[in-house]
């Protein structure tokens, strides 16, 4: 569940601070040591078959990235990222292959002149071809355990009460993680927030479990990567 992820890395020097959760399982959190309500929110967060993930990252250096992914955390996901700086970039993601739809601001961005009107193509292109910094996402996240946790106050988010849980690692000196997990039911994460000295990231968590319908964009709507960028 460490929340240093590569997507982390990929835009805005970390496009998504992601995602530890937090919690207990069928019963109140009040007698529960940080450490096992991490260990039971990385149990239930990784048999999701799908939820949505809404993430907002700021750089020090100033430049926000906002994205909303909605996942089966396995192979199938949407992503629509926004860039404050100018740009935007929507992608489906299916197995091995990303149909991915930049707007003209994004675009411009990697062939200055090249771009004129509305864009309104998916570019198809093989998911392993993502590099840092292009913006895609992956459907994956890892939900695994690190650094030292503390329990905090009982609070809310949305109409949800929640678990705080803080925590440090000594393999980022001076960030710190703070995670809020549902104190009844299922100990979903609700939110993560990742404050460090490069950048920070609220990230929130929605839509457990809800029914996907991912499907690739029509025949006619779509273009190979070579005959846009070459």
């Amino acid at each position: 569940m460490h929340t240093r992820t590569t997507t982390a890395s990929t835009v805005l020097t970390c496009l998504l601070a992601g995602a530890l959760t937090v919690g207990c399982a069928g019963g109140g959190s009040g007698s529960r040591s940080a450490d096992d309500l991490l260990e039971d929110a990385n149990a239930t967060m990784r048999e999701l078959r799908s939820v949505r993930v809404d993430s907002t990252s700021t750089a020090a250096k100033g430049g926000t990235v906002t994205v909303r992914l909605v996942t089966d955390l396995a192979g199938r996901c949407t992503a629509s990222t926004t860039f404050s700086r100018g740009g935007s970039l929507d992608q489906i993601r299916i197995g091995e292959t990303d149909y991915v739809r930049p707007d003209r601001a994004y675009l411009e961005k990697w062939k200055p002149g090249g771009v004129t009107g509305e864009q309104k193509l998916w570019i198809k292109t093989p998911a392993d071809a993502a590099q840092p910094g292009d913006g895609l996402s992956s459907c994956t996240r890892p939900f695994e355990s690190f650094g030292t946790a503390k329990k905090g106050r009982t609070t809310r988010v949305g109409d949800r009460e929640a678990v705080e849980l803080t925590v440090t690692d000594e393999k980022d000196k001076g960030a710190t993680y703070t995670f809020y997990v549902a104190a009844q039911g299922e100990p979903y994460l609700l939110r993560a927030v990742y404050e460090g000295s490069e950048y920070d990231t609220t990230t929130s968590f929605a839509d457990f479990d809800e029914p996907l319908d991912i499907r690739p964009p029509k025949p006619a709507e779509v273009v190979d990567a070579d005959e846009v960028l070459r």
